[in-house]
């Protein structure tokens, strides 16, 4: 599809969007459609296709978490690129409790809670806005999506 491809040359970090499943597990999904929206209050967005269980999730329970992996964490990326019946647990996804709102990926860049304030249509997608009540961030270097290809910042 040639807006996919349009789209897949604009370089992003890659991000990790965690919802809570109804009997207390955690669902995950990688994306890189987020953005920040505001500074006061703290607002993130994130567009989620409404035929993912990821939509489901945090229109059911009104949170999402995002976490903004590391370099080294293009496995935790890969695991959550597969439909969730091919999750294995053949790569180890360690999670970060919160006192409200789904968990994080522990050691990730930058994580946080998110309660969902507003929900927009938008195509096949809804773009979940979420105010951040809880943050947290880690030094490293930013796992980078182009191309489809994972790369690396190299910094001039």
């Amino acid at each position: 599809m040639k807006f996919r491809d349009a789209w897949g040359r604009f370089a992003t970090g890659v991000t990790i969007i965690t919802s809570s499943e109804p009997d207390g597990g955690v669902h995950g999904m990688t994306a890189n459609g987020v953005t920040s929206v505001s500074l006061d209050p703290p607002l993130a967005l994130v567009c989620v296709d409404k035929s993912r269980n990821t939509h489901r999730l945090i229109s059911a329970d009104g949170w999402f978490g995002i976490s903004i992996l590391r370099r080294d964490q293009g496995d935790v990326a890969m695991y959550y690129v597969r439909d969730a019946a091919d999750r294995t647990g053949d790569v180890e996804v360690p999670l970060e409790k919160r006192s409200e709102g789904p968990p994080v990926v522990a050691g990730a860049l930058a994580a946080m809670s998110c309660r969902v304030i507003a929900e927009h249509n938008a195509g096949d997608h809804t773009i979940f806005v979420g105010e951040a009540v809880e943050l947290t961030t880690n030094d490293g270097d930013p796992l980078l999506y182009y191309t489809g290809k994972f790369g690396k910042l190299v910094l001039d």
